[in-house]
């Protein structure tokens, strides 16, 4: 008899470490990289609220792990292979990084296109979601957004019309803004955003094409005399399409209730919070070149328009580009136009 109670309650000694071993191995910490710094919007306005949201709702089986400024190595071109070969879980990126590895969702990238941050992130989710999914087969996508307006930010001379570009030393995030600058007469020098303090304060470039949101981060407001903006009833002069990817095999080894976590926290309503995020951040980022003393100034929309007629001829290219590789370039060139003005209000 005693060796049958011990027998019981052996077993139910192990049942119940097994239960407690099965509870821990559904937690997971999910490594988030990015490139910007941790006081950021990417890491303070949306990753900290989501990782805290996915927390709670997966009682505190989801935990994340940020490193903010690239701390776990590589180069910020590097991120998209980072998350596909799981060097990170889930990574924030700038597809454009990549020259010609992302034609389709780079749509959203050409000038004149963007109305606000919120309704064309939600455009561009949709689009990826029906056109472009391929071109992200080898990871989980969890979001697709672009920031606000780019502006001009110069260290020498203000610009107020398309002549004011002639010969200046500009930086642009991706190919396509590098080559609307050049069709705007500047000389146009890609780079990633990280780089950009180093570059104005060593006279690598004149300028640079970013939003405000941006800028406080990377002391541009301290490095500059002017930032021109441009008439905020106009389309934006150009805006960076970016991406929340997550490694495949993370996401498949999850349980099916923190794959649900995920899932609803994930796809275009993601993809609105952080276009949404990203563009609040430029009010307070304005304030920062106000108090430094920074001159603003804004082009008309008139001179804007010559602007775009200078540029049209990138939206032409793209549509080829596209129709080469095999899709109907018009087509999709129409539907993300069409998609950002159902989502803008």
């Amino acid at each position: 008899m005693q060796m049958k109670k011990l027998l019981a309650k052996t077993m139910i000694a192990a049942s119940i470490a097994g239960s407690a071993l099965a509870v821990q191995a559904q937690e997971v910490t999910l490594k988030i990289h990015h490139f910007l710094s941790p006081t950021t919007f990417i890491q303070v306005g949306v990753f900290e609220p989501w990782c805290a949201k996915l927390g709670k709702e997966s009682g505190n089986k989801i935990k994340c792990q940020i490193y903010p400024a690239m701390q776990l190595g590589g180069t910020p071109p590097q991120l998209f292979d980072q998350a596909k070969d799981g060097v990170a879980d889930i990574v924030w990126t700038v597809p454009g990084y990549a020259a010609g590895r992302f034609p389709l969702s780079q749509v959203f990238e050409l000038p004149f296109t963007m109305t606000n941050a919120e309704a064309t992130s939600r455009a561009a989710w949709e689009f990826v979601q029906t056109y472009a999914k391929q071109e992200f087969k080898d990871v989980h996508l969890l979001a697709a957004h672009v920031h606000g307006p780019g502006y001009m930010f110069t260290t020498k001379k203000q610009m107020n019309t398309m002549a004011d570009f002639k010969g200046m030393k500009f930086r642009a995030p991706t190919p396509l803004t590098n080559k609307m600058l050049a069709m705007l007469g500047a000389t146009p020098v890609g780079m990633p955003v990280p780089a950009i303090p180093e570059a104005l304060s060593k006279g690598v470039i004149e300028g640079a094409v970013i939003p405000y949101q941006v800028a406080p981060s990377l002391k541009v407001h301290e490095l500059v005399k002017f930032a021109t903006e441009t008439d905020p009833k106009y389309p934006a002069l150009y805006t960076t399409f970016f991406v929340v990817a997550m490694n495949k095999a993370k996401y498949d080894s999850l349980p099916a209730d923190l794959k649900k976590v995920i899932d609803n926290n994930s796809g275009i309503e993601f993809s609105a919070m952080a276009g949404r995020v990203q563009e609040a951040d430029d009010a307070p980022g304005r304030q920062k070149f106000k108090e430094a003393g920074v001159t603003i100034n804004t082009i008309p929309a008139a001179e804007l328009a010559k602007w775009k007629k200078a540029t049209d001829s990138l939206d032409d290219d793209w549509m080829a580009n596209a129709t080469k590789l095999g899709h109907d370039g018009p087509k999709l060139y129409k539907a993300a136009q069409d998609l950002i003005k159902k989502h803008t209000k």
